[in-house]
């Protein structure tokens, strides 16, 4: 079993993470605070390769049809294995690999590993952009959008970049959507799916529930009204 995690920085990708190695899942050969796979430079460079077919159609709106049927190309496959080569080399039985920044690249990932496992990770946007994440400034990564010099609002862009790649892209054999919410609030029940799912037993990690909702006593909260209804967590 291969198993990656799907989602943007800061939506608790790293509990997922650490999840899979503290059940035995061999998740890289070298991981850092976040249980992200690293380094990660092989990665970001393949983000680039790929955004260059990226069309931005104005404002908040992609084309990422190219994407889908056009060859992949051989620089992408080159960086994509290199980065993976710890994990691909293993012989572990469960293996995988976690970085946020692989969302970006999601249209050529499910091409490349059609039947692998995808965890779609999910939280509260208004969680997701409170601090700052290597993926804020998409241009960092060669994808076109209508820059700004509001902070919030590159994260928030970034963000709707994120969900429209993931909502968009089609969906790959072996998925399952999971909320940050729900694993913290209910890690149990959201566990025992994920048993189903993966097929292996899930160690229990320790979570903090006053990390669901945060934005609402932050003082640097800012809202956006493009951010949709179906993303907002509306639990607590």
């Amino acid at each position: 079993m291969i198993v990656t995690v799907i989602g943007r920085g800061h939506s608790g990708t790293r509990a997922m993470s650490r999840t899979l190695v503290e059940s035995g899942v061999y998740m890289g050969s070298k991981l850092n605070a976040s249980s992200d796979l690293i380094p990660p430079g092989d990665l970001y460079e393949a983000c680039r390769v790929m955004a260059k077919h990226v069309v931005h159609l104005g404002g908040l709106h992609w084309d990422f049809s190219k994407l889908h049927s056009m060859p992949i190309d051989p620089a992408f496959t080159r960086l994509v294995e290199s980065y993976l080569s710890s994990v691909q080399a293993s012989t572990s039985e469960h293996r995988g690999w976690k970085l946020p920044e692989t969302t970006l690249i999601l249209p050529w990932i499910i091409r490349m590993f059609p039947e692998i496992h995808y965890i779609y990770w999910t939280r509260d946007p208004r969680d997701s952009i409170l601090s700052d994440h290597l993926t804020d400034d998409l241009a960092d990564f060669g994808i076109p959008y209508d820059s700004t010099d509001d902070l919030s609002t590159r994260r928030a862009i970034s963000w709707q970049y994120q969900y429209e790649i993931m909502r968009t892209t089609p969906s790959p054999q072996r998925r399952m959507d999971v909320r940050f919410e729900e694993f913290v609030l209910d890690q149990s029940a959201t566990l025992s799916r994920l048993e189903g799912f993966l097929g292996i037993p899930l160690a229990r990690i320790p979570v903090q529930p006053e990390a669901v909702s945060r934005w609402k006593s932050a003082s640097h909260h800012r809202e956006f009204d493009f951010f949709p209804q179906d993303a907002l967590y509306q639990g607590v």
